[in-house]
This record gives C-alpha cells, structure tokens and sequence, in this order.
C-alpha cells in the first residue's frame, strides 16, 4: 500500500517533467531552422523529452504492479503488512530465547561461568547431569558376551552403597566393538608383534528409576554387574537405535500463538478498528 501511495505521488512529478521536455522542445525547433540554435541543443531536448516520458511510462507501471499487489485485499493480507508482521514474531522470538534456559532436568557438575561475565554464541556454560536417569555401561570379557541377550535382566552392586544396596536393570545395547577399537590410539595388530589380550566390550544397561531416585549414583563409579543369561530368546543386536538421550524437553518449544494474537492487536490497532 505505501509502495502504490509513493508511485501514484511520482506520476505528477513525472507528467510535469515530460510537459517541461517537450515545452523547451518546442521553443528549439523553430530555430532550429534559422540556425539561432545549435543542432546539438536541439537533439538534447530531443533526448530529454524521450527520458521524461520513459520515466513517466515506468513510474506508471510501477503503480499499477503495485496496486495489483493490494486491490481487493484486507489490511491483514496486505503484502507490506504481512512482512511487517513476520519481522515482529521474528523479533518476538529473539526476546523469548534471551532467557537461557536448560534443555534437561539435572544436577550441575562443571561451570565454566561466572556471574557478570561476557559469553558468546555457542560457548559452552556448564555440564547438566541428570543423574535421575542414568544408565551403566558395563564392560564384560569377550567369551561372556556370548550368551548376552537384550532383555536379560541385570544385577548391579556400586562401590558407592556396598552389598547392603543392589540395583537391578536389563539389558538393553551392545556394542559394536571392543573398548580398544573405539580408543583415540587403536592397537595395530599387523607388526607380528602381538600378545593377545582379552577384549572387553561395552553393554548398556537400564536401571530402575525407583532404585535410583531411593540411592542417586554418580557418573564415573566403579559396580560390579552380574546378567542373568538364562533366557535367550532376545535379540543378540538391538534392533533398534539405543539413544543416549533420555530426556525431552519443550525449553524450545514457543508458543507462536502469543505472537500471532500480538501482531494482529497492532495491526486492528492502526486500522481504527481496535
């Protein structure tokens, strides 16, 4: 709309410049004739008149694309409008997430900020562990890995609490190799030189979230796990993705419909309509 208001203001000062061209035209060509004026000027004025009524013919159709943008459309459609309204849920999003907020449930375990200090996008704040939902990787020797199932359940006794607190979970992932392999330097067994040495391999394992909120662990201690082998009837692999994130969260999640009532009581509010 304020695009159509500006071009149809231009068409007159358009109009006025071709009237001018054409009026210095006119008093040029007559003496042209009796050579009182130089072939030169007259071809300028020439010139000038073609610019005015090209400029004229564009501010034209400038006004008539842009009164085609917005002729039979609400204020609320109007593509100005719209844009506008983008730009403030845009800016109404930036001023919700100002509020940094953690993603998951948990106990602060590093803080690598101070209170009054300058951070940047991306610069890491602290380490959360939600050690409401922790799991146990259990290493077991490679011969004993092979009756493990998914499913099977597990008995587990921490350093932490002793005998007098046990545990108790199920398997629910196995590796896909030794703790060795993954390691930042993996041996190299080709040189000839090798001494075998028994592997151990990572298995998951699911505690009960009861047992732990009655007696929390720590990220870090030493258990000794014991797995009930046998029923054998799971899967050997997991057939499925075992994700390591066990929380969810909606810290992220805004709710838009705010924003969208927002916009519209400004734009009903500029529209006199209240």
């Amino acid at each position: 709309m304020a695009q159509s208001v500006q071009f149809d203001a231009q068409i007159p000062l358009r109009e006025l410049e071709l009237e001018k061209a054409l009026a210095d035209l006119a008093q040029r060509e007559p003496l042209l004739a009796e050579q009182a004026v130089a072939g030169e000027e007259v071809r300028h004025a020439r010139s000038a008149v073609a610019l005015a009524r090209a400029a004229l013919r564009q501010t034209q159709e400038q006004a008539t694309a842009a009164k085609a943008l917005v002729d039979h459309v609400t204020l609320e459609q109007n593509p100005a409008v719209l844009a506008a309204a983008a730009a403030y849920k845009d800016a109404w999003r930036q001023v919700q997430r100002a509020t940094v907020v953690a993603p998951a449930a948990g106990f602060i375990a590093q803080r690598s900020v101070q209170l009054g200090q300058r951070i940047t996008p991306g610069e890491p704040l602290m380490t959360i562990i939600p050690l409401q939902d922790v799991w146990l990787e259990a290493n077991f020797k490679e011969k004993q890995v092979r009756n493990l199932r998914i499913g099977q359940p597990a008995r587990i006794v921490s350093d932490l609490y002793g005998g007098d607190v046990v545990f108790h979970g199920r398997v629910i992932g196995l590796s896909a190799g030794t703790g060795a392999a993954f390691s930042l330097l993996p041996p190299q067994n080709a040189s000839g030189n090798w001494i075998k040495v028994t592997q151990r391999l990572p298995v998951k394992i699911a505690l009960d979230p009861q047992e732990l909120a009655a007696h929390p662990l720590r990220v870090g201690l030493s258990t000794t796990t014991e797995v009930d082998t046998h029923d054998r009837n799971g899967a050997v692999l997991a057939t499925a993705p075992v994700s390591d994130v066990h929380e969810t969260t909606a810290s992220y999640t805004l709710d838009s419909a705010a924003a969208e009532q927002a916009a519209l009581k400004i734009i009903r509010s500029n529209s006199g309509r209240g």
